[in-house]
């Protein structure tokens, strides 16, 4: 059987599974990426899948989870999550990790609501169930266990209504600046170490018009299941396979990188020698970039003398152009194609 996600506690943790439409409510960035790895360790297939499991949900193989990314296995408990725009940043900063979450989101498991005002504490609130999660920085002692049946005076109105007030006024510091640092040593020093205080079914009602109102925060990176099944559907799986490989070479890659996710799977499409039509509609629809980026994407890649183009008749119409990888991008290993592409752009702007 499948264990629930939990949110880890300094005493233990809290699972995900018992609570009745819960909602997380200004998370650290610690916090949240704790809770998109533990979904990450529950429902590997769908938040972090292997070839094996990207191919099989390509291929249909899914049962009752097919309406969350197609992804193999059972249903993961939902969770809303409503959390500043500078903690989401924090915790998407990075091409495999944006995409893990975006999992979560894409998939229905996780609905990603932008906080506009900075509470007390975080909390984690459902119908059946809510509590405060007050972080400290010892580790855990049996005064701390016994925090969450005798609350201290600024615990116990942590809860009393969410803070309110417009958070775009002059005296809000700018973004990724204040009391929620996007280091994840909010809230009382360096701890990691969370306490529950505190369980109070009512608590969630008094985010009700929070949640309301919120705007829903879209991730710009795509998760793996889409990525996969966009390339599977037009360019094949060969080339799918191709692409996540590249991908994964990389753990750190992100947005800043020289050698981009964008270009890393243009210059796979070139060793595929793909219609450059083709590929192009293949990279809007894994959300990987529009075709206007990838015209530059392309240009970069030509300039650095590592793909080519071919010009293709088509039985109506105007002929199309095949893009062909030269030599130096052809001939190394998948593994190495990350570097090569480096080099190349490196010595292009000496």
């Amino acid at each position: 059987m499948t264990p629930d996600p939990a949110v880890p506690l300094a005493d233990g943790s809290l699972s995900l599974g018992p609570l009745v439409d819960p909602v997380l409510v200004d998370p650290e960035p610690a916090l949240l990426a704790a809770v998109v790895e533990a979904y990450r360790e529950s429902y590997p297939d769908l938040v972090d899948p292997d070839l094996d499991a990207l191919r099989a949900a390509a291929d249909g193989e899914a049962n009752d989870a097919t309406r969350f990314g197609g992804a193999i296995g059972p249903t993961p408990p939902t969770l809303t999550v409503l959390a500043a725009e500078s903690v989401v940043d924090a915790v998407t900063d990075g091409f495999h990790a944006a995409s893990r979450f975006a999992a979560l989101t894409e998939s229905g498991a996780v609905e990603l609501l932008t906080l506009s005002t900075p509470q007390p504490n975080a909390v984690l609130a459902a119908e059946n169930a809510g509590c405060v999660l007050v972080e400290g920085v010892d580790g855990p002692t049996a005064e701390d266990a016994s925090a969450g049946d005798e609350p201290t005076e600024d615990e116990s109105t942590a809860t009393d209504a969410p803070a309110t007030g417009d958070a775009s006024t002059g005296d809000e510091p700018a973004s990724g600046e204040g009391s929620k640092p996007g280091d994840g040593t909010e809230r009382g020093g360096t701890g990691r170490f969370r306490h529950r205080v505190g369980d109070d079914p009512t608590l969630r009602e008094l985010y009700a018009e929070p949640i309301a109102t919120a705007s829903t925060r879209r991730l710009r990176t795509p998760s793996r299941h889409r990525v996969y099944r966009a390339f599977d559907d037009r360019c094949g799986g060969g080339f799918a396979d191709d692409v996540v490989r590249v991908l994964d070479v990389d753990p750190s890659l992100s947005s800043e990188d020289l050698v981009d996710a964008r270009i890393r799977v243009y210059a796979v499409g070139a060793r595929h020698e793909l219609l450059d039509h083709d590929l192009r509609r293949a990279c809007e629809d894994a959300g990987i970039g529009s075709s206007s980026t990838f015209t530059r994407v392309k240009r970069r890649l030509i300039d650095a003398g590592l793909v080519g183009t071919e010009r293709v008749p088509q039985p109506v119409g105007r002929p199309r152009e095949r893009v062909v990888a030269e030599p130096d991008l052809a001939d190394p290993p998948l593994s190495a194609v990350g570097e090569t592409i480096r080099v190349a752009l490196e010595n292009g702007t000496q």
